[in-house]
């Protein structure tokens, strides 16, 4: 059998598929090729990131696919119900990249409160003229030990998130449509363990009380933080988005960094991916990252081989 990784898999997900007697094929293939090519390769299994679409058309036109695949989390790249009612599998690694996106949005959140991504543009050009000018701009930092980190989207990463601010010595506090309560379980280096339980609360009250705010949900059709939300934020709060482009009024984010409600923000995700606004990119109060959050080497590995592992129950149950 035949598995296409259109936007690449890792190497340890190759072998472990090859091992089970699977044929992988990491050609990138144009979208409007695509179908062609699956059809002519005699593809039985199409392996996604977030680069490619799957779409009604492109399902229709390949009526050989068994198992559609994707390599992280959100599947809102994928009609998901419609390929599952032309018989398709569909699978996903939803835990695989939980801690890489939370380490990613303490980097964010770190390199904000010590104005890293504006230091990191200016120092290049006037540190050498103007180091004394530079040292005092950036003098102002705070410490995120002692504040409150509200987490939106209390699923598998906003749990990952609130392990690491807790850690930091942080409050957090979380906002779940359908979770009532967590234990965030901490694990340390010798063993030990200790179990943090924590109750959600509504979304308007979170941002009236947190001075960090972090997005961990789904693809959404409103958006989750806008105009009135960020209005009612924290004089000085900051945000940042490593979940999906849309859930935040980049229009609405860009008017409250000009204000000075918001103090920074920091992007993984955009509305307009794979060209972000140049309000957004040219921005100095932004911290930017073109949708890296589950770009490590460890997770794909473990995507790599959760994805293979998956295949392999599902078309050689036997194995």
């Amino acid at each position: 059998m035949k598995v296409l990784a259109n936007d690449g898999v890792s190497k340890a997900g190759i072998e472990t598929l090859e091992k089970a007697g699977f044929e992988v094929l990491t050609t990138t293939v144009a979208q409007e090729q695509l179908a062609d090519y699956i059809n002519k390769k005699n593809i039985d299994v199409l392996l996604v990131r977030s680069a490619t679409k799957v779409r009604k058309d492109l399902i229709d036109q390949c009526p050989d696919l068994k198992v559609i695949g994707r390599g992280g989390v959100g599947m809102d790249n994928i009609d998901v119900e419609y390929a599952k009612e032309k018989g398709i599998h569909v699978i996903n690694t939803p835990a695989a990249s939980s801690s890489s996106v939370a380490e990613l949005v303490f980097a964010h959140l770190y390199g904000g409160v010590r104005f890293l991504y504006d230091a990191n543009r200016n120092m290049p050009l006037d540190g050498e003229s103007k180091f004394k000018q530079l040292k005092k701009a950036y003098a102002g930092g705070v410490e995120l030990r002692g504040k409150t980190l509200g987490i939106i989207g209390f699923g598998r990463i906003g749990r990952e998130v609130a392990k690491i601010a807790l850690g930091v010595g942080m409050k957090v506090i979380a906002s779940d449509k359908f979770i009532g309560e967590a234990n965030i379980e901490l694990e340390f280096y010798n063993n030990q363990k200790v179990v943090v339980p924590i109750k959600t609360e509504p979304v308007e009250d979170l941002i009236q009380h947190a001075d960090f705010i972090t997005l961990h949900v789904p693809a959404q059709k409103e958006y989750v933080i806008g105009k009135a939300e960020l209005d009612k934020m924290k004089h000085g709060a900051a945000i940042v988005n490593a979940a999906r482009g849309g859930v935040i009024d980049e229009v609405a984010l860009v008017e409250a960094l000009d204000k000075g409600k918001i103090s920074f923000a920091a992007l993984d995700v955009f509305e307009n991916e794979p060209k972000p606004e140049v309000q957004l990119l040219m921005h100095p109060k932004i911290s930017l990252t073109p949708h890296i959050g589950a770009a490590t080497n460890e997770a794909q590995d473990r995507i790599g081989v959760e994805l293979a592992d998956q295949i392999i129950a599902i078309l050689q149950p036997q194995a």
